[in-house]
């Protein structure tokens, strides 16, 4: 019997799912593509990957369900990792080419256009400006990640206010104006580059979220 964490890819028709499961596999998960409710629920770890526009990947996600599961694991303290366009979602709204989607609302914020004075896409690698005390980036936070988008959080909007809720830590890049590059929530955490085409700093990145999985 494997003592490997348990991590469930979720398997809603997004493109590109079968390299984040080798690098999961790589980086030292058992891992499962699947829609399975009960296998999502229970894995150790759970990752949204996600590529394309932001109003598809939520259609996508509704269509399976996957918001109510998602919303459970998180709310019962489950992990959970989102990438990419899967990073997108857990914020309020998308806004692209003048469509409004709705997000899942776990984060305030839009996702909107990078800005049009710089190359767009931003595609290739890239620096990222970690907070103190990062998990996923504890040992790589001067290394670079590859990134493919073209839109992205660029006002990051929670409330500082409430003295009972922990500040969640958001690391930043610059492509034309800076936007949240990753954030860590609890059991939420998301990267809008992909770890898993990220080399050996990317295959650190998820070891470290893995090795979370554990405590």
């Amino acid at each position: 019997m494997s003592t490997l964490p348990t991590v469930a890819v979720l398997d809603y028709g997004s493109g590109n799912v079968h390299s984040a499961v080798r690098a999961l596999e790589q980086a030292g998960a058992e891992v499962e593509l699947t829609q399975d409710r009960q296998r999502l629920l229970n894995a150790d770890g759970l990752v949204v990957p996600g590529v394309g526009a932001f109003a598809a990947v939520m259609e996508a996600l509704t269509s399976t369900e996957a918001p109510r599961w998602i919303g459970q694991r998180i709310a019962g303290g489950r992990p959970v990792l989102g990438i990419c366009v899967g990073h997108q979602v857990f914020f309020e709204r998308g806004v692209e080419h003048g469509i409004v989607a709705e997000g899942l609302g776990e984060w305030p914020g839009e996702v909107t256009a990078l800005p049009q004075d710089v190359v767009v896409p931003h595609m290739g690698w890239n620096t990222v400006n970690a907070p103190e005390g990062s998990v996923l980036f504890d040992g790589i936070e001067d290394e670079r990640f590859y990134f493919v988008h073209s839109y992205a959080v660029q006002k990051w909007e929670f409330d500082r206010s409430i003295p009972q809720m922990a500040a969640p830590r958001v690391t930043w890049a610059h492509h034309g104006a800076d936007f949240v590059a990753a954030v860590e929530n609890g059991p939420l955490s998301a990267t809008q580059f992909h770890p898993e085409k990220s080399g050996e700093a990317g295959q650190k990145l998820l070891r470290n979220w893995i090795d979370s999985l554990k405590s």
